[in-house]
């Protein structure tokens, strides 16, 4: 075994584990009783009290870097004081020092122009292994030449002082660009590394001239075409992404080049598998195999994992090294983009399940972000909730929305040849009063008929309402679900429905109307 001082960083004493497999930490982790394995040798661990990621939670430093950079929205991107980072971190090194200490030096970006090397100190083997599966690893195991650009420490079981060091609470997150150092404290929840590196793509390769989305790729085996898969938790990208008919690119992060070359910002996957079955997801569902990490799942007696079993939490969830997907594109990369989805999940029954945009209505759409909370998703939620995610990711896009959306503009402008599509993923109604939501093998066909570009070639009616176009006509599903205004029986019912959810667009567009151009603002529907 071979170990790396770790003074330099501050931290002292400290038995050092690095680069160790994934096998190694699974072995370790059992040993610690700080997870189990599967009856299909699977190892499952508890990310303990977060099960999810702390939004409220995550600080980037404002310095002479960020000050005039960061879009300070007060609820995603909060400052947070330099001194108080220096004290923070000098308490952290010293937390971690005496410890068992696993290290790993990886990297971000398969386009090797824009790689980030990354080094982790991790007090958990199982962060550790959550990085192996998610970092892209070096192809020599140990490389003494290896120049980190970032530093990450995560220490799960440190808590913060809030009042000596300005945290909300215990845990934390805190992105120090002028340092380039990470601090994750007080969660074992993995998913806060990964969106803390994200975050850092998000705010670095903009000023490369490169266009950092939230959206899965994938791309045809044999044309070659690009498509895009963008949307919030729960609308179904990861799911519709992995196409056995297509080559998957990546599942989430992703880079959009000056000279038009998608690619994936990680080298594995992490999924929500929450009622996952083979015959539904087979491609993530033959993932879940030794070397993978299942989070906060419910075993049966025999070890097998319950999937329906939310006694945890709905956010179970499973990381995989990208490989573990039979059908990936090689390189991670490619060009050729051809079609941009975005994905929403309407709980109000009014948008159809497809929809054509135009640029305007293409960027006005990608700035809103909209998606919908429903019943079940939160306490006290008895009517659905419009909710918004400006560009489909705003917790962890620390630039100001208008900046990323731009960029979108600038895209669709040089590249007259991609069409954008409006995916409704959510629901339909029956009566006016029974909603369903539409089957995963509707809208798969949906999708398809795009890639395949049949969806060029039928006639299209406008709404006069969203002003965006519908098909009239797609091979293989009901004619009668594609227009929600010809479903509903009551009129004057949908057209109040229509009035709640634009109102609600507009409230929320509120906060960029005096950034943003008139281009985009022609996008909005007219009632």
């Amino acid at each position: 075994m071979i170990s790396l001082s770790l003074e330099s960083y501050g931290i002292f004493n400290s038995l050092n584990n690095y680069q160790l497999s994934s096998y190694e930490l699974q072995s370790i982790i059992i040993k610690k009783k700080m997870g189990i394995e599967t009856k299909s040798g699977v190892l499952a661990i508890n990310t303990g009290s977060f099960t999810g990621r702390s939004p409220d939670d995550r600080f980037i430093v404002k310095d002479s870097i960020t000050d005039n950079k960061i879009w300070w929205d007060k609820k995603f991107n909060i400052p947070f004081n330099p001194m108080n980072f220096d004290k923070l971190y000098k308490r952290m090194v010293e937390y971690l020092s005496g410890k068992e200490l696993y290290i790993r030096d990886g990297y971000l970006c398969s386009d090797k122009r824009f790689q980030l090397n990354i080094r982790s100190i991790n007090e958990y083997p199982w962060s550790d292994f959550f990085i192996y599966n998610l970092f892209f690893r070096l192809n020599n195991k140990f490389n003494e030449n290896f120049l980190p650009n970032w530093l990450l420490l995560c220490a799960p079981g440190f808590q913060s002082n809030t009042h000596k060091y300005g945290t909300r609470k215990g845990n934390f997150s805190i992105l120090n660009f002028s340092k380039k150092i990470i601090l994750i404290g007080g969660s074992g929840y993995t998913g806060e590394i990964k969106k803390s590196v994200f975050s850092v793509l998000n705010f670095t390769l903009p000023y490369k001239n490169v266009f950092p989305m939230h959206c899965a790729a994938n791309v045809g085996k044999h044309k070659k075409d690009t498509a895009l898969f963008f949307g919030l938790s729960g609308t179904g990208k990861t799911t519709i992404s992995n196409d056995f008919n297509r080559n998957l690119i990546g599942d989430d992060e992703h880079g959009w080049t000056y000279d038009d070359i998608i690619f994936n910002f990680e080298g594995g996957c992490y999924a929500k598998i929450f009622g996952i079955s083979k015959e539904k997801e087979p491609m993530i569902y033959n993932a879940i195999r030794k070397g993978a990490i299942l989070e906060n799942v419910i075993l049966k007696k025999n070890k097998e994992v319950d999937f329906f079993n939310d006694s945890i939490t709905q956010n179970i969830r499973i990381s995989y090294p990208i490989h573990f997907i039979n059908n990936i594109e090689k390189k991670l990369s490619s060009s050729n983009i051809k079609n941009i989805f975005f994905l929403t999940y309407d709980a109000f029954g009014v948008l159809p399940p497809i929809a054509k945009l135009n640029k305007e209505q293409s960027t006005y759409y990608f700035l809103l972000g909209y998606t919908s909370k429903v019943a079940g998703t939160e306490l006290n939620i008895k009517e659905p909730v419009a909710t918004f995610s400006s560009c489909f990711g705003a917790p962890f896009m620390p630039l100001h929305p208008i900046k990323y959306t731009n960029m979108l503009m600038d895209k669709l402008n040089n590249n007259s040849n991609i069409s954008v599509w409006m995916i409704n993923t959510g629901l339909i109604t029956k009566d006016d009063k029974y909603f369903f939501r539409i089957k995963l093998n509707d809208t798969r066909r949906i999708v398809q008929n795009v890639l395949d570009n049949f969806l060029l070639k039928v006639p299209y009616e406008i709404d006069p309402i969203f002003r965006f176009k519908i098909p009239k006509f797609c091979p293989g599903v009901s004619s009668n679900i594609l227009n929600p205004r010809n479903i509903w029986k009551c009129k004057k019912m949908y057209k109040n429905k229509v009035r709640t959810l634009i109102n609600k667009f507009n409230d929320h567009f509120s906060i960029y109307k005096k950034h943003i151009s008139s281009n985009i603002l022609s996008g909005a529907p007219n009632m």
